[in-house]
């Protein structure tokens, strides 16, 4: 029987690391901080979280050499979460800092709510919808739950069919992707309690 799952933790100054790896131990992984190049080996899964602006967290990898790693990572076999600005960085560029290329995984932008009246950024709970294809990946999600997001941004893939779930706010948005080896979420799981850790556990239990 396998031991711990060994998860890195991309460390680029975006803050919240310390929630988000506690979140990960109780999900049963063994998270390794790391705040700058090489990746190390051994490691089962990357995850790379989120706080701040699309072009501070571009360059910020860039100058701690991890920009390019996690590109070749996300080509790879090997597992991948990412989280809020994690997430938003996986795609070509954001309304946020133009100019600004992403790690451009998927084709799409990031753009801004459009949302009328409604607050921008959005902060709170609200309910995802699961697609069949995430929950067939995950049996174990839970059903349309609460989490909770903190985002003025999110993506607009151009390939629909990699949605996980999807939320409302003004209008639909895709709150998580789903791809051969990587999950990746506007919401934060590790603020999100029960349902958080839930989707947590899914993603760790699918390394082992």
């Amino acid at each position: 029987m396998r031991g711990r799952a060994k998860i890195g933790l991309i460390d680029y100054g975006s803050g919240n690391l310390r929630s988000v790896a506690k979140a990960l131990q109780a999900a049963g992984a063994e998270p390794e901080q790391i705040a700058s190049a090489p990746i190390p080996v051994g490691l089962d899964a990357l995850v790379l979280p989120g706080v701040g602006s699309f072009g501070d967290s571009v360059r910020h990898l860039q100058e701690r050499g991890l920009f390019w790693p996690i590109r070749e990572w996300l080509t790879g076999p090997k597992k991948f979460l990412g989280i809020c600005l994690g997430y938003q960085l996986l795609f070509q560029t954001s309304e946020e800092s133009p100019g600004v290329e992403g790690l451009g995984l998927f084709a799409g932008r990031v753009q801004r709510f459009r949302a009328g009246n409604l607050k921008v950024p959005q902060i709170g709970w609200n309910r995802l919808t699961w697609t069949k294809e995430a929950q067939e990946r995950y049996p174990g999600l839970p059903d349309n739950p609460y989490v909770y997001f903190v985002h003025s941004y999110y993506p607009v893939p151009e390939d629909r069919s990699i949605i996980a779930a999807t939320a409302e706010y003004g209008d639909e948005f895709a709150a998580a992707v789903l791809a051969d080896n990587l999950l990746a979420t506007q919401f934060h799981p590790e603020k999100s309690q029960e349902n958080g850790l839930a989707i947590l556990r899914q993603f760790v239990s699918s390394l082992t």
